[in-house]
């Protein structure tokens, strides 16, 4: 029995129809870009608010609480909070993670730290902050409601 002649590669490609290019149409891009960021999705088990235009997510972890703060591109605290909250400065202690976005806090003695994602941070009481950019800042911050300052041993106020 005789073999078949192998064919050239030339030869079969000419005989496969040709390939369409992929293009990528709207629906297919849309698809992609509504897919949920978990980063900003509702938290499972939080209470949710808003104060001051801060998207705010409050979830109960052992003695502690897991906050997430979503502020928008040009929240001022001094602007914002300072008519809710009633004092010139957030008396608050802040420790977390940044996850998003850029703040600089400002202290009372024109001290000025600045924050940038991804990064840690500590803030002691005492400041005033602000978002940086157009990107809304991501903060997500671990405290003990009133006794923070004491259970994460931070300073009472701000001290070089």
């Amino acid at each position: 029995m005789a073999k078949k002649p192998k064919r050239s590669r030339a030869r079969k490609a000419a005989k496969r129809p040709a390939r369409k290019p992929v293009r990528k149409t709207a629906a297919r891009t849309a698809s992609r870009a509504a897919a949920p960021d978990a980063l900003v999705a509702p938290i499972k088990g939080a209470t949710a608010r808003v104060i001051g235009g801060v998207r705010l997510e409050v979830a109960s972890a052992g003695a502690a609480r897991v906050k997430r703060m979503i502020y928008p591109p040009g929240f001022r605290w001094s602007t914002a909070m300072k008519p809710v909250v009633g004092t010139d400065r957030c008396m608050h202690a802040h420790v977390g993670f940044l996850a998003r976005g850029e703040i600089h806090i400002e202290y009372a003695d024109g001290c000025v730290v600045k924050y940038k994602a991804p990064q840690v941070v500590a803030i002691d009481p005492g400041h005033d902050g602000w978002v940086v950019g157009k990107e809304p800042v991501v903060l997500i911050e671990f405290d003990f409601e009133g006794d923070t300052i004491a259970r994460l041993g931070m300073p009472s106020e701000h001290r070089h």
